[in-house]
């Protein structure tokens, strides 16, 4: 079983990544958005074909995308499925000209992600799966595998960081896991590829106590827990995307369903979280 409109949006993810990709590692004419953060050409391209693709495969759902989403609160109030669009993740690695910017859709229903995709333009894999009806990786040949979380660790812990953002409390964590599990093995990688790591069982958690936004993580979190996984809040709460006034999410952990460390990893992030000392 899949979701009705998994083919189209797969299609057209990468049809966002074939229009991106003209701009990758050519000249470019960086702007910055209010909050400071980067837009390219190539950001506005895929959010055109993803906005346009997406309305005519069902006018009824509206479309929040990073790069439109100034609406308000009260009109998103009302919405009880809706589609969160990251067009370009990763627009400081796309314009570093790294291969690691993906394109991201998640169909959001009541609040909770019903499924997501996330493309990879440059190699022209794609990341699939919702919590229902599981998560496959596909290559640009169209051959795909089934993806499952690890439930074991390899030779170390591996935790997935950010390659360009991290804070106080996430070192805390880092320090942390450290005492629990010994020396740990760091997976520095790019925009949503975090999750995708966990995903194909490459990895055992992603902690962010950090600033992510709404669209970075929803598509991924499909995937993952297509895959098996869970994404909480670090009181241990599911993360959840009902409309509220930020876009912003709280800190998150990205985790194997059913680890026996799950409690430990909870009881970690949320005193790092409140700046508790290690």
């Amino acid at each position: 079983m899949t979701h009705a409109y998994l083919a189209a949006v797969i299609d057209l993810v990468r049809q966002a990544g074939e229009v991106i990709l003209p701009h990758w590692r050519s000249e470019l004419v960086v702007e910055a958005k209010a909050d400071e953060s980067p837009v390219t050409a190539a950001d506005m391209a895929a959010h055109h074909v993803l906005l346009d693709g997406l309305m005519a495969l069902d006018g009824s759902i509206p479309v929040l995308s990073e790069e439109d989403c100034v609406v308000p609160l009260a009109e998103r109030a009302s919405w009880t499925r809706w589609w969160l669009v990251d067009p370009l993740d990763g627009t400081k690695e796309f314009i570093a000209g790294s291969e690691e910017f993906t394109v991201n859709v998640a169909l959001i229903e009541q609040g909770e992600v019903r499924f997501g995709v996330v493309g990879i333009p440059a190699s022209g894999r794609c990341y699939y799966g919702g919590r229902d009806f599981g998560a496959w990786r596909s290559e640009a040949s169209g051959a795909a595998q089934p993806l499952r979380v690890r439930q074991q660790s390899a030779d170390a812990f591996t935790v997935v960081a950010s390659r360009r953002h991290s804070s106080p409390s996430q070192e805390q964590l880092l320090g942390r896991l450290r005492q629990r599990f010994g020396e740990l093995a760091l997976a520095n990688v790019g925009s949503s590829l975090k999750f995708c790591l966990l995903a194909e069982g490459a990895a055992d958690c992603y902690p962010r106590l950090a600033p992510t936004s709404q669209w970075d993580t929803a598509a991924a979190q499909g995937v993952l827990e297509g895959a098996g996984g869970e994404v909480l809040e670090v009181s241990g709460a599911p993360l959840r995307y009902a409309p509220r006034d930020s876009y912003l999410n709280p800190s998150f952990l990205a985790l194997p369903k059913g680890v026996d460390w799950r409690d430990s990893l909870i009881e970690m992030a949320a005193q790092s979280d409140k700046g508790q000392p290690a």
